[in-house]
């Protein structure tokens, strides 16, 4: 049982965190057009997990985010190990199921996709945090889309680099123009996403609030 309503907020906040960072990785390995240009579809989700950094930040601290961020961390990387272990057994033969080069073309991503996609995450995260506290500790109880949006548009911008730059641009796979322009498009396209959903920041709050001060109106009533 949970001690509180707040315990249920942060629990329910690191699901849909957790989900979301995982779903984003195991789809990453998706492109699709964007115009002229090429992203990943595990782009999608992140702004997502930023919009729930933001709602952890305001109820719960720094500390509840990054330690939320380590852990999430660790299960990525959990998950790439189970996968590996999954490519390395032989599917079942003479079955209408998934065999092993499907199996392995939707989840063989190698191992320098797999430390961009942490060393991104991290990094991301922690700037995020620092920036919303940064804005937070200026603007007071005022200003949420600033903290909020400003904070997760600068840290957007690290991740969209960083995950490239690491998994294909220092291997070589992708010359310097195709790693700007695909860096920027994905960017764009979080950004666009992430402003898109500024009005559920303010919503969250609202719904946030309302319902821990359910609790805080029983104990007051004891």
């Amino acid at each position: 049982m949970f001690q509180s309503r707040k315990d249920t907020v942060y629990v329910v906040l690191a699901g849909i965190f957790i989900t979301n960072a995982i779903v984003a990785e195991l789809t990453g390995g998706k492109l699709i057009n964007v115009g002229p240009y090429v992203m990943s579809i595990g782009i999608l989700p992140w702004p997502v997990v930023f919009v729930t950094t933001d709602l952890i930040n305001e109820y719960f601290g720094r500390n509840g985010v990054r330690k939320l961020s380590f852990i999430t961390a660790g299960l990525i990387a959990y998950c790439f190990f189970v996968l590996w272990i999954a490519m390395g057994v032989p599917a079942a033969k003479g079955l209408p199921t998934v065999n092993d080069e499907q199996f392995n073309a939707v989840f063989g991503q190698s191992m320098w996709i797999i430390v961009g996609s942490i060393t991104a995450f991290l990094i991301s995260q922690l700037i995020d945090i620092t920036l919303f506290h940064y804005f937070k500790k200026r603007t007071g109880n005022k200003m949420i889309w600033l903290r909020a949006t400003g904070s997760t548009v600068i840290s957007q911008f690290f991740d969209s680099f960083i995950v490239l730059g690491i998994a294909f641009y220092l291997t070589g796979k992708i010359d310097t123009e195709t790693y700007i322009a695909s860096g920027l498009t994905g960017y764009f396209v979080k950004l666009v996403i992430a402003i898109a959903l500024t009005p559920l920041i303010y919503a969250g709050h609202s719904l946030i609030d309302r319902y821990i001060d359910k609790d805080k109106k029983h104990n007051y009533g004891r």
